[in-house]
């Protein structure tokens, strides 16, 4: 008997999660194989974030992230899933520049990964335009506001939204990305509260990364998550197993017996 495919989750499904009060499960993933296990334990959506430049690559910010990077990663991660919606960060200047530009780029991230749609940063008037040129195009959104990491060196990695002007002007801004055609919008690193006030003002779903409980889904890095980064432990951050404490006692097993000539014996050779 042949094994039928998952139903896969579309853009209609999340949209509609948040009218039903599902929360959405949303994680990182940058190769086929984090893809497929993610894949296999449920989530709702992959997102392939420009993250990658600082947990993959070891770069101090996702500033260097180049668009090829994220067309290959995207490419690998589309490899390894088959039931969740796939999203590809595009990265610093690949959309800013223009509204042809982006139309470009992002179609060409669409085409050359297979994903199912790409996020964007930023509430500004001129991003709010190129959003709703990009969607009547046929390239679907996700928005995000509060902190921007491509925005770091203006910025600075900080809670956003804490004085009333500001969280008046997030939530002025989420409306104006849900008006313009983006079908989801993260919030990262803002109060709890003000992600309460855009979440119950907007009728498409807010995914939170430190942004609090309110939110209608979380987000959070792979790696992060999986304990993997031992010296990365912000206040929003649960770690959900140790696989660093894991990874180096194996690589040290390994590593005794292949000195005292333990591995490989009898059963490990051929």
């Amino acid at each position: 008997m042949i094994e039928s495919a998952p139903k896969r989750v579309t853009i209609r499904d999340v949209v509609r999660m948040k009218r039903d009060g599902k929360k959405l499960v949303v994680v990182t993933a940058y190769d086929v194989l984090f893809a497929k296990l993610v894949d296999s334990a449920g989530v709702d959506i992959v997102l392939v974030g420009d993250s990658v430049g600082n947990v993959v690559a070891g770069f101090e910010t996702t500033l260097p992230v180049s668009l090829d990077q994220m067309i290959y990663h995207g490419r690998a991660v589309r490899r390894g899933i088959r039931r969740a919606l796939l999203v590809v960060d595009m990265p610093f200047l690949s959309y800013q520049a223009s509204e042809e530009s982006a139309i470009m780029n992002c179609g060409n991230v669409m085409k050359q990964t297979g994903a199912d749609a790409v996020k964007v940063e930023g509430g500004t008037e001129e991003m709010v335009q190129t959003v709703g040129r990009l969607t009547r195009m046929g390239i679907p959104i996700v928005a995000h506001l509060g902190f921007t990491p491509q925005s770091i060196r203006t910025i600075g990695m900080r809670v956003q939204g804490r004085e009333e002007a500001d969280a008046q002007r997030m939530v002025d801004q989420a409306r104006k990305l849900e008006d313009a055609g983006a079908f989801s919008l993260v919030l990262e690193l803002i109060p709890s509260d003000l992600a309460q006030r855009i979440t119950e003002a907007i009728a498409i779903p807010t995914i939170g990364i430190g942004a609090g409980p309110h939110c209608d889904g979380q987000v959070l890095v792979l790696p992060d998550l999986l304990g993997l980064n031992d010296e990365f432990a912000p206040k929003f951050l649960k770690k959900y197993a140790d696989l660093a404490g894991t990874v180096r006692e194996a690589v040290q097993r390994y590593g005794e017996e292949v000195r005292s000539g333990a591995y490989p014996d009898a059963d490990h050779s051929n």
